[in-house]
């Protein structure tokens, strides 16, 4: 991300240039700040025979791509310089050596002119091979040179189809070569072996997989992906939750990654303070095929098993991630005798109800991505957050009342009528 100086540093800076040049040009300031290279991006698109297929939201998967592109290159970050590759472009024929080669950089990586980016994606059309491995290394190149951190956004609809050279091999060597090169991969509408490849190709260099059904779905995606980019990178740090609260390992305020069995409750401890509020969300992909219908249980619980809160969400297939959040808030304590009030041990449950058909390995289990944050506690009493439901109690007592009321009335009116009829 670029820095902007303020006028004042403008100045320092100057000064520090005129008091240089009285030294060997050799020393340098210590202290002077150093500009961050722009983050780098390249998209790489699957403009393979199969993208003609029309399966997504009743058009083409071509058509979904392009309309995606299209939202995602007006929402590129200023400080992003983005560039797009192309594999199964050119070539239409039946030479697998000619087919396996095809691939080129569409529009190169730097600054983004929308209009002519636009252009270039507007004249693509299905035509060929899918060679994911000679694309991911043309991309690793087209991103080399200086220390911004780069991204690959691959989007494909089908494996590769240029063996021996695996794409998840690839990845792996990408990854070896230590240059913080992380590789996305989305799947349009993808079946078992497309959704192994791709997430094996993510996870050889710390990306992540998402399938995609819908067009919306791809752009919201490939949006997240370029945006995340211009961001600090954050690592993940591997922990192991335990099958109890006692045994749960303690987590600081971070990010964390576990894999969870099908089925499995996994536990973790948080230190909360009074005047301190526990956010806390989770997400448990499906890296292999699952059965339809599953969800992820997120509870905040006391250390006596009393439970706090609890956020959870179910699925039913049509994406292979599902997450789900909590918040927590303590209220303020007065300090008794001048003795800092201790901080609460909140137990965190991570649960599944994923199941897996017969034929699928039930090992490793799923990745699971939790995080963790403990911020300053909302002061207003109106925060729904803070007490609860709030001002839902109110409102609840509100709908009792009218329950009540309503059934008096009905009743009344009721015993009226057949009073009325008796008489007539």
């Amino acid at each position: 991300m670029i820095i902007r100086r303020r006028p004042a540093a403008r100045i320092c800076v100057l000064l520090a240039v005129l008091v240089a040049g009285l030294f060997p040009t050799g020393i340098a300031a210590a202290d002077e700040p150093v500009a961050k290279e722009s983050p780098k991006v390249e998209l790489v698109l699957d403009v393979s025979g199969s993208m003609r297929a029309r399966d997504i939201d009743g058009k083409s998967r071509m058509a979904a791509a392009k309309q995606a592109f299209n939202e995602v290159l007006d929402a590129v970050p200023e400080d992003v310089r983005l560039g797009i590759r192309t594999l199964g472009a050119d070539y239409p024929g039946d030479d697998r050596k000619r087919g396996c080669k095809d691939t080129r950089q569409l529009y190169p990586v730097g600054p983004l002119d929308r209009t002519e980016a636009k252009t270039a994606v507007a004249t693509l059309a299905p035509t060929g091979w899918t060679p994911i491995g000679p694309a991911l290394l043309g991309a690793a190149e087209d991103l080399e040179g200086g220390d911004a951190t780069r991204r690959i956004v691959l989007i494909t609809d089908g494996e590769d189809t240029c063996a021996p050279l695996d794409p998840c091999e690839v990845a792996r060597e990408i990854a070896a070569k230590g240059i913080h090169l992380v590789i996305d991969t989305l799947g349009l509408v993808p079946d078992a072996k497309t959704r192994a490849q791709l997430s094996c190709i993510a996870e050889a260099t710390g990306g992540t997989y998402t399938s995609v059904q819908h067009t919306d779905e791809l752009s919201d995606r490939v949006s997240q992906l370029v945006d995340r980019a211009a961001d600090p990178v954050v690592t993940p740090v591997a922990t192991q939750g335990a099958g109890q609260c006692r045994d749960a390992p303690q987590l600081e305020p971070g990010l964390y990654t576990d894999r969870e069995k099908f089925g499995e409750h996994r536990w973790y401890r948080v230190d909360v303070l009074p005047g301190q509020e526990l956010r806390a969300s989770v997400s448990v992909g499906a890296d292999r095929a699952v059965n339809k219908d599953y969800g992820v249980l997120l509870r905040a619980v006391t250390v006596h098993g009393r439970e706090i809160v609890r956020g959870s969400e179910a699925g039913d297939g049509r994406t292979d991630l599902i997450s789900t959040g909590l918040r927590y808030p303590k209220p303020e304590l007065e300090d008794a005798d001048g003795v800092k009030p201790a901080a609460e041990t909140v137990c965190l449950q991570v649960s599944n109800s994923f199941s897996a058909p017969p034929a699928v390995k039930t090992e490793p289990g799923l990745p699971v991505e939790l995080t963790v944050d403990v911020v300053d506690a909302p002061e207003a009493a109106s925060d729904v957050a803070a007490f609860g439901l709030g001002r839902g109690w109110w409102l609840l007592g509100v709908l009792v009342l009218a329950g009540f009321v309503a059934g008096l009335l009905w009743g009344w009116v009721s015993r009226w009528r057949i009073a009325v009829w008796r008489t007539n």
